[in-house]
């Protein structure tokens, strides 16, 4: 289940995560795996067409961000891209 109340006062997060699959014959397959463990994880999770947004308690989105470069680069080399915030709070219930 999905919190969608976060409390960023008390430790929560927001990052802006960006995944580029370098020299792989497809893409998809190391962003989805990375959007599935971010999903997994509880945190709540936005796809855009050039970035994602994640958003949860502080120790979570840590370990899902180091879960996901792991995932992602046991597929091949990869870089990520990630702004961290906890003054800068999103959650899809915030969202319109």
């Amino acid at each position: 289940m999905v919190n969608k109340e976060l409390s960023f006062t008390s430790g929560g997060l927001t990052a802006q995560v960006s995944i580029y699959p370098l020299r792989q014959q497809h893409l998809g397959p190391a962003i989805d795996t990375a959007l599935a463990i971010w999903r997994d994880r509880g945190l709540d999770v936005q796809p855009g067409a050039m970035s994602t947004l994640i958003a949860g308690d502080e120790m979570t989105v840590w370990e899902a961000l180091r879960a996901a470069f792991a995932a992602a680069t046991a597929l091949g080399e990869t870089v990520m891209v990630v702004t961290v915030s906890n003054a800068c709070p999103w959650s899809p219930s915030t969202q319109g």
